[in-house]
């Protein structure tokens, strides 16, 4: 199932190339892949929710439509605002993998910084109940979050 999972999110990606938004049918796109429409709306969840820069509009009936927009913030600010909105007091592991994988495809972290960030708010590094790792998880990407966007800051008045 990831199989296809991956190849419905590259598809639409690759759709998406041209622009910042687009307007699918969610039936149409079913039945081009052979598949379910719950596996559409499963790939629209996990790999195109707003972890990972993206807001999903939908439409149900004969006419309805699913628009996946691409979020372009107006400028570092905002993004860091909502970056911290979204990690809150908690966060699970697999959506500040999300944000990372996010600014890594914005381009505001290299591939090393994102593959430190990842070492830092995995399961294997916080040795504690579930429930204290996302509170902890949260505190640690939140403080990471602030660095990277202070190095970007730093680096524009250099």
């Amino acid at each position: 199932m990831a199989q296809l999972s991956d190849s419905i999110e590259k598809f639409i990606k690759e759709l998406m190339s041209g622009g910042a938004q687009i307007e699918l049918r969610r039936n149409e796109l079913a039945q081009h892949f052979g598949c379910a429409p719950s596996q559409i709306n499963y790939v629209l969840a996990t790999r195109f929710s707003v972890d990972h820069g993206y807001i999903i509009e939908s439409r149900r009936g004969g006419g309805g439509y699913v628009r996946i927009v691409r979020m372009q913030p107006e400028n570092d600010d905002n993004l860091l605002d909502t970056l911290l909105k979204r990690v809150g007091n908690s966060v699970t592991e697999e959506t500040a993998n999300a944000i990372i994988k996010h600014l890594y495809d914005l381009e505001l972290l290299t591939r090393n910084e994102a593959l430190l960030m990842r070492a830092g708010v995995s399961r294997n590094a916080l040795s504690l109940p579930i429930n204290a790792k996302d509170i902890l998880r949260a505190a640690v990407l939140r403080n990471m979050l602030l660095q990277v966007f202070r190095n970007r800051e730093e680096a524009a008045r250099s």
